[in-house]
């Protein structure tokens, strides 16, 4: 079997989940992966020019790739308490907001989504790496931007403002979990290759937490210069039950999604299973 072609972030998230499969600490059922690490914006726009067997992918973009990706039920980065926060160096009313310039870390991103059903009404965004948003705010480039992954752990050193957590605001008008990112493979493969991919994916995850030192390294070479303390922070929130498996309660949330992003017209509706 030809290597399967995984994308996924750099993130410590991602890093932390994958590191049992990628340096087969696991029994990998004779899988072979090339890994690429791309900012998640980068991940979304290479699924839909589908050049990833295998790819975490925001669940935002994912609505407009069912056609060609199917979800495994192991990887995701989804929760409470996981969501984006809109920040800005002062507080702005939701009159004065809307004719704002507000940065986002890409159009097909869960955090744009979010934004979107909080703010129907602000419409001048700027796409930009989510790693470059907080710096944009600071030097007022943008009136306010859309944080995500360690952002949320750094933004109050930095003196900007939380003007709405999103993934509160959707916990709280949905009453359902926030449905950030997972983990899709190609649609038309064989089924018995989609539910071993799970299958060691799953694996990877448990190794992870049962052996947490282990990637330690790994994942700290893809931070970059992010603090050990903040890797730490980043992984406990993102990394949790439902990336082991999305469950009834994760599945259900993604339906949700589904469901509002119909509602609201960003899709269509779409009756194929969304799940391997």
């Amino acid at each position: 079997m030809s290597k399967l072609r995984l994308g996924i972030s750099p993130c410590p998230n991602d890093t932390f989940i994958f590191d049992a499969l990628i340096h087969h600490k696991i029994d990998t059922k004779g899988l072979e992966f090339e890994v690429s690490y791309e900012d998640v914006e980068s991940l979304n726009q290479k699924a839909f020019q589908e050049q990833f067997d295998i790819c975490k992918i925001s669940y935002h973009a994912y609505l407009y790739l069912i056609e060609t990706y199917q979800l495994l039920h192991a990887g995701s980065a989804l929760g409470k308490g996981v969501g984006p926060l809109l920040v800005a160096k002062q507080e702005f009313s939701n009159t004065d907001l809307a004719k704002c310039r507000v940065a986002i870390p890409g159009k097909y991103t869960t955090a744009n989504f979010l934004f979107s059903i909080a703010y129907p009404e602000v419409k001048e965004k700027v796409e930009m790496e989510f790693s470059e948003i907080e710096e944009a705010v600071i030097q007022g480039r943008v009136d306010a931007g859309i944080i995500i992954h360690e952002g949320r752990f750094t933004y109050a050193d930095s003196g900007l403002t939380k003007l709405m957590d999103l993934g509160d605001y959707w916990e709280k008008t949905t009453q359902d979990l926030i449905p950030l990112g997972g983990i899709a493979v190609q649609r038309n493969m064989e089924e018995s290759l989609k539910q071993k991919i799970n299958e060691v994916l799953k694996s990877s995850v448990e190794f992870a937490f049962a052996n947490r030192h282990s990637s330690k390294e790994f994942v700290k070479a893809h931070a970059q210069e992010m603090e050990e303390e903040v890797i730490r922070q980043h992984i406990d929130l993102y990394v949790n039950k439902y990336s082991l498996d999305l469950g009834e309660k994760g599945r259900k949330a993604i339906y949700r999604m589904q469901e509002e992003a119909a509602r609201t017209h960003l899709i269509a509706e779409n009756n194929k299973p969304l799940f391997v």
